[in-house]
């Protein structure tokens, strides 16, 4: 008999989910945005009992949730700071709430040439460049948006929620000079990096 060792099932497991992680990219509003925004998640999580997300910070996505290896991941960043040195700053106006039924409540970003014009090129550089193909964000829409409640919020609650949210106003408008990547703990999203946009005034 030889020594060699073979691995079970649960360590294979293991094994592959130490070497990939969770990731998605986003652009991440200013302080006093967050503050606003988890504001309102607060009163989702009190009054209607949606707590899902708090999981991740107040956020733009522009590549949904995807599984990259880690020990290629300085590639994947190297990538995604080029990419944003090559982009100017990106000009956001939240302006009310709107909803994609039955779950989901969020604030809503208005969608500008420059915010719809990024998320497509954003897609196309990385699967020139390393390969990495989001068949979810290919085949829809981009409706970008800030999510305030969504899987945890029941029908019900959500008719009540939407009731009131529908018809309350917000508005913000700020700039984003950075490109995020956030990463799954296992619990929750958490900022991995983030990457500055090109300066204008250079």
């Amino acid at each position: 008999m030889g020594n060699s060792k073979s691995v079970g099932l649960n360590e294979k497991s293991d094994l592959i989910s130490s070497s990939r992680k969770r990731f998605f990219i986003a652009l991440l509003p200013p302080e006093e945005v967050r503050v606003r925004a988890n504001q309102v998640k607060a009163v989702m999580r009190d009054r209607y009992a949606s707590k899902a997300a708090f999981r991740s910070p107040p956020h733009i996505t522009l590549l949904a949730p995807f599984e990259w290896p880690v020990a290629e991941l300085p590639e994947l960043a190297s990538t995604l700071s080029d990419f944003a040195a090559s982009q100017p700053p990106v000009p956001i106006t939240l302006e009310g709430f709107g909803a994609f039924k039955p779950h989901v409540i969020y604030i809503n970003v208005v969608k500008s040439d420059r915010l719809m014009t990024i998320q497509p090129d954003l897609l196309a550089y990385l699967e020139d460049r390393v390969g990495l193909v989001s068949e979810r964000d290919r085949n829809r829409s981009f409706i970008p948006h800030l999510t305030v409640a969504f899987r945890d919020l029941k029908p019900n609650m959500f008719r009540q929620a939407w009731s009131v949210f529908q018809h309350q106003e917000i508005h913000f408008d700020f700039t984003v000079g950075q490109l995020t990547l956030l990463i799954h703990s296992g619990q929750m999203w958490t900022v991995k990096e983030s990457y500055e946009f090109a300066n204008p005034s250079v």
